[in-house]
Order: C-alpha cells, then structure tokens, then sequence
C-alpha cells in the first residue's frame, strides 16, 4: 500500500513571521553595548541631530503624500487612517510638526502640491514604494548612529516595512 503523499506545505516563510524577522533584524542591527545609550558621542552630537532631523523631515514628507492619497482618493481611509495615525506619531518621536490634521480632514496645501496615481490600487502602491525606500533608507543609516537614536530608527524602519507590506498585500 503506497504512503498518502505529505500535506500541502506553503513554500517560503509565512507573513508573520517575515514581519516578526524584519522587525528583529532591524531592531538587533540598532542594539549597542550600551556605553552610548545617552543618544550621543562626543564628536557625533551634530550628527545624531542632523540624522534626527532628517527622519523628522522624512516623516512629514511620508505624512504629506498620506494627506494627499486620502484626499485624492477618500475610499482608502478605513485602510490608510491607521497607518496615517501610526506616521503621525513617528514624526512626533523624531521632533517633527506632526500638528497635521486627521486623514479624514482636508489635506494640506503641501499635500495638494503632491502629485497622487489616478486610480485607488497605483496610489496605494505609490505609497508602499515610498514607505519601502525610506525604511531602507532609515535601516541603512543605523550602522552611523547612536544607542538610543538608533533604536529609535530601526523601529521606525520596521514600521515602515510593515506597512509597505501591508499596503502591497491588501491588494492581492
């Protein structure tokens, strides 16, 4: 009697898991051995502030093209609040003006200024592709910053992998 062939197994990890190693990694490459935690070095202080700066930038830009996808397209608001909500707040952690209003307001003049693909589906990947570059951006900075900053941006990049891929799977 032949043996009953083996269960369908799914090839390659599973979402949660990719999202949990992504998260890790980026999380372990932002570790340090701790003699740095205060957030600065002695000659790195103008980098850290110059880095912080950057990702403060970076987060308001992000946060402009959220304002400008919603208010091209008000249908994705249920799917684009949350993460909206969660760019708001990394602005804020990075000491930027995250004073914007809610997704479901009017956008901003800057948002308006910011050119929005025609159709729902090319606008969330439009989003997904800039969320992706600057959370590969942000994890290639980590290797140049310190302790606590650096934990700062490796979360901040996980977070904006998470939710390229979140926009990207919807879709499928």
């Amino acid at each position: 009697m032949p043996f009953p062939p083996p269960p369908r197994t799914l090839l390659g990890p599973r979402r949660r898991s990719l999202l949990t190693s992504a998260a890790g990694a980026a999380l372990l490459v932002g570790c340090s051995t701790g003699a740095d935690d205060s957030g600065t070095t002695g000659g790195s202080e103008s980098a850290a502030e110059h880095a912080r700066a950057r990702a403060a930038t970076d987060s308001e830009t992000l946060l402009q093209r959220y304002d400008a996808v919603l208010a091209a397209h008000p249908t994705l608001a249920d799917r684009l609040d949350p993460l909206r909500a969660e760019v708001v707040r990394h602005t804020a952690a990075f000491g930027g003006n995250s004073s914007t209003p809610s997704a479901t307001a009017t956008a901003s003049p800057s948002a308006s200024a910011t050119a929005v693909p025609a159709t729902p589906s090319d606008a969330l990947a439009d989003l997904a592709t800039a969320e992706r570059a600057l959370a590969d951006r942000r994890a290639k900075a980590l290797l140049e910053l310190p302790g606590e900053l650096a934990r700062l941006l490796a979360s901040v990049a996980a977070a904006g992998a998470a939710h390229a891929y979140l926009l990207t799977e919807g879709a499928k």
